[in-house]
Order: structure tokens, then sequence, then C-alpha cells
């Protein structure tokens, strides 16, 4: 008789179950700890850092348009070449990865560096106040005079304010286009303005006489005037200056910094020089 006290069989089976329910508490709150700290640092840390995720897959895809002569174009093996091309090529090999090109509209250039499509833009986007709320940008890779561009018979138009009336073509969501209806459209008076997805069709249309002027830098346009027989020409003095920078994510001060040091070290070394005096057949200005 046990007078209602647990035998000695008993009391070991609850023991055992006892360590048994403390073994699986430990286990459980460590399993649970490794796996905190291992995303509070590692992994979290990664996911945050665009750089090292760049690094991690090898590849850093760039956007371009790839009807920009000399600055991005497809070659005749059709390969993306120009100055752009070159710049992201070096920026990336300077990163220790390799560079996968994506051409698209320029309109839809930033939509798909948004969608994490492409990793960065190097396509002669402008640095602008606008911009930089949505994108971060390095800092400037090269700077382009923009100017008056007309038929070599026109000889109205020399100035901004010879404009009002006319029909002006710009690139569609370029900083040209942003710059003709906030700042000269004001001033000038009513002109109208027609949007163009590339360069080239811009320039067609003024040769035929179906816009009377557009604006442009002069590296973009010599090579176009020059493979096409168009009869335009440039006037007047620079109406603005313009820098371009490789444009990326909101939030990325470590792939800004490292796309900085990249092209500062082109600079500090001679390659940009070098790939500048490729494209445009002079020295950089100072």
């Amino acid at each position: 008789m046990n007078n209602g006290t647990p035998s000695n069989g008993k009391k070991m089976r609850k023991s055992w179950m006892l360590t048994a329910i403390l073994l699986m508490v430990v286990l459980v709150v460590g399993a649970c700890g490794s796996k905190t700290t291992d995303n509070g640092s590692g992994n979290e840390a990664q996911a945050s850092n665009e750089l090292e995720q760049i690094k991690s897959a090898g590849t850093m895809k760039v956007g371009m348009m790839g009807t920009y002569r000399p600055y991005n174009f497809l070659n005749d093996k059709k390969e993306m070449d120009g100055f752009d091309a070159d710049i992201a090529r070096e920026v990336a090999k300077r990163l220790g990865v390799e560079v996968e090109f994506v051409s698209q509209e320029f309109s839809g250039l930033t939509p798909s560096l948004q969608s994490k499509k492409i990793d960065a833009i190097i396509s002669q986007m402008t640095i602008t106040d606008e911009r930089k709320q949505a994108l971060d940008f390095s800092e400037g890779y090269i700077t382009n005079q923009v100017k008056i561009i007309v038929k070599n018979d026109n000889n109205d138009i020399t100035k901004l304010e010879d404009f009002k009336g006319k029909t002006i073509g710009v690139g569609l969501g370029t900083n040209d286009e942003t710059y003709l209806r906030n700042e000269v459209l004001p001033k000038v008076g009513d002109f109208t303005i027609k949007t163009y997805d590339d360069v080239i069709t811009s320039l067609k249309d003024l040769d035929a006489g179906r816009i009377d002027a557009t604006i442009n830098n002069l590296y973009a346009l010599k090579p176009i005037i020059d493979s096409n027989g168009f009869k335009i020409k440039a006037v007047g003095e620079p109406i603005k200056s313009d820098q371009a920078g490789i444009a990326v994510r909101k939030n990325n001060p470590e792939l800004v910094a490292a796309l900085n040091d990249a092209l500062q070290g082109m600079k500090d070394d001679g390659t940009y020089n070098t790939i500048f005096k490729k494209w445009f057949g002079e020295e950089p200005a100072q």
C-alpha cells in the first residue's frame, strides 16, 4: 500500500519527461536564436545593400537606349557600343562584375529601374533636382552643351525667343522636354512641343520640315548628320549645360559610393580620357 505516494518507477518516468521537455525547450530557443542572429546580420544586410547583391550575382544590369550614337548604340555585330557602353563596362570591371545591357526607350528606363528589372541607368540621364527625388545619382560623368538645331536654310530661329509660334521637337521623357515645358514655354510664349522616342526620328522630321527646330548636344548630332546627310545646323550660343550621371534606386549609399570611386579611379589613371577621346575626338573639358 503506498498511501498516495508515487512509486519509484513513476518518479523516474516523471523525471525523464521533465528532462525531455526541458531539452526540447532549449533546442527550440537555440534554433530561434540562431535564426534571428543570421537574419539580423548577414542575410538582412545583404538584402538591404544592392552593391553586395550585384557583386553576389556577378552581373550589373545596365539600362540604356541603344539608339543614341555615339553615346550608346548597337554596332554592326549587334553589340552595345558607344561612350556610355564603354563607361559601363569599365565601371562594372572595377566593381568586379560583368555588365549586362538592357536596351529600351528612354521613357521606360526609370520604370524598369524602379521595378528592379535593371540595376542602373547609364544612358545620358541628366542629373536634375526633380529626378533626384526619385533616384540616386553618381557624380556626373560627362558635361554636354545643348544648342538649337534647325535646317540649313532656316535663318528665322537663332535663339529661344524665336520658338514662339513654331513646332519644336524633343526627346520624350528627357531633361530637354522638361526644360522646354517648365522654363522656355512660360518665358517665350506659345509654341508646340512634339516628342520623340529617339533622336534620329526627330532629326528626320526636322530635315523634312515637319518641325521647325529641336534642341540637342553637338556630340550626339555629328555622327547622325554625317551618316544620314541631313541638311541641318546648330545655331547661336549653347542654351544650357547638362551633366549626366549613373542613376540607381533610392537609398543606395554603398552602391553610389562604389560608382563614384570607380569613376574617380578612371579619371585618375587616364582611362576616362582614353574613352572620351575615342568617341569625341578631343580631350574632355576641364
